[in-house]
């Protein structure tokens, strides 16, 4: 029988949701695990189902019945590939679970900022609107996606289908491949510089590699036009955090929504934290991958790849 072991249930929801999985072999589930609990919960498990835990040299050398790393995500750099495929682990991810999730978050925080909605419902619930003899509260006002530039950096599946949903609203989409394999006709393509300068709505969809960490820092952020907002919805590390809280404390750009920090939980010592800029700024905990449809079809995918490991 597969001794199976996940190391972080956590991170998905309770240890309960992953009860079916002992129709596959010995369960044993633990909440979280930190780098030094790692070797004891793995222990003499063959199947490791992991979110977030690290899983490197020094774990696949120390634990010898690993034959199968199941990651409860699409993002595989937390386990050391090329090393598991020298040993000969297999590793599997889930791909495509939260592309609607992830694309209706990034819309959600975007026009959340840009309409102002949290002033607009604090202007209602302190009474001020109930006390005023004007039907309505103009405010600060906000601007129509219609007939604005959308630039997408990240033309994968989820940048795809956020030029989608773009479109819809009456914008006109570009896009940036920061790998250079996908391409379209459906939009057009220009350099970063291009897309940086021309956009009203920036938005990242890509992952974080050597070829993006660090790609918007204040060279590009200075290229953008001051009524723009940018949105992070790809990886943390992608958007020099330091860079960006600085182009809103002077107002070289109009906002940035994120939902991924370079560190997370993010620290108290961000910059990105700064009382000035919180009117600017709208942060959300990494959460746009998981809406509760998104976290049903991760889990039957992810049964599903340690069931065909078995063979059951």
């Amino acid at each position: 029988m597969e001794q199976i072991v996940v190391l972080d249930a956590a991170t998905i929801g309770e240890n309960s949701i992953f009860d079916s999985f002992s129709n596959l072999g010995s369960l044993r589930v633990y909440a979280t695990t930190n780098s030094a609990e790692r070797l004891q919960h793995i222990d003499n498990a063959s199947i490791i189902i992991t979110n977030k835990v690290i899983i490197d040299k020094e774990i696949m050398d120390s634990c010898p019945a690993v034959k199968l790393i199941c990651l409860t995500a699409t993002g595989m750099n937390n386990v050391d590939l090329a090393y598991a495929k020298e040993k000969g682990i297999a590793v599997k991810n889930v791909a495509g679970y939260s592309t609607e999730s992830v694309v209706q978050h990034t819309f959600a925080i975007l026009l959340s900022l840009l309409q102002h909605t949290e002033y607009y419902s604090n202007y209602v619930s302190s009474t001020v609107y109930s006390h005023q003899t004007l039907f309505t509260h103009i405010g600060p006002g906000y601007m129509e996606l219609n007939g604005r530039t959308w630039g997408i950096i990240g033309l994968g599946t989820i940048g795809r289908r956020v030029a989608e949903v773009a479109t819809a609203f009456g914008c006109k989409v570009v896009y940036y491949s920061t790998s250079g394999n996908n391409h379209t006709s459906d939009y057009q393509e220009v350099d970063l510089q291009e897309l940086l300068q021309t956009s009203d709505i920036v938005s990242i969809h890509s992952p974080l590699n050597p070829q993006t960490k660090g790609l918007i820092s204040t060279k590009q952020l200075n290229q953008m036009k001051p009524s723009a907002y940018i949105v992070n919805v790809g990886r943390g590390g992608i958007i020099d955090e330091k860079a960006l809280a600085q182009a809103l404390k002077e107002k070289r750009i109009a906002g940035a929504c994120l939902d991924v920090m370079e560190k997370e939980p993010i620290p108290l010592s961000s910059p990105l934290l700064d009382e000035s800029i919180q009117e600017r700024l709208l942060i959300t905990p990494h959460v746009a991958w998981v809406s509760d449809n998104a976290l049903k079809k991760l889990m039957e995918l992810t049964y599903e790849n340690v069931r065909t490991f078995v063979g059951k």
